[in-house]
């Protein structure tokens, strides 16, 4: 069930619920959120720092995934009206990059929540761009405590 009642496209909101600022942020739109998945969009621009050859490179993607992950948790301390905590990649797992995204493409990112013990969450992201399955990967990842 989406507890949002409509996406939040905000630059300036969405930056509060991530601890990463520019030019380090690959998120830019909220579309679902539940209490095992979150949606995110990103389009990429042309000055991002994980362009090279007009591409979005492997980093990137792998970023992205993450702060999808930051933003979920983000959502859901502001939701509880606290602030958010910071959290760290633990282990990247199964990480997949099928292609590669033009500047000026936009990314929906799809994060599922598998577990979440102890401020560690075990997730499954998946990375789609024009509705073709570009990147996947397993995280986990750690709150600082």
């Amino acid at each position: 069930m989406n507890l949002l009642k409509s996406e939040i496209s905000d630059s300036g909101f969405i930056s509060t619920l991530i601890p990463q600022k520019r030019p380090f942020v690959m998120v830019d739109k909220l579309i679902h959120f539940s209490e095992k998945k979150i949606i995110s969009e990103f389009t990429i621009p042309a000055g991002n720092i994980f362009i090279k050859d007009d591409k979005f490179c492997e980093p990137g993607l792998i970023e992205n995934m993450a702060q999808t992950i930051a933003l979920h948790t983000g959502y859901k301390y502001f939701l509880e009206q606290k602030p958010a905590p910071t959290g760290y990649i633990g282990a990247i797992k199964k990480a997949e990059i099928f292609k590669l995204p033009n500047y000026s493409e936009t990314l929906q990112t799809s994060v599922e929540i598998l577990h979440d013990i102890m401020g560690v969450t075990l997730i499954q992201a998946k990375v789609t761009c024009n509705e073709l399955l570009i990147a996947q990967s397993e995280m986990k990842t750690a709150l600082a405590q």
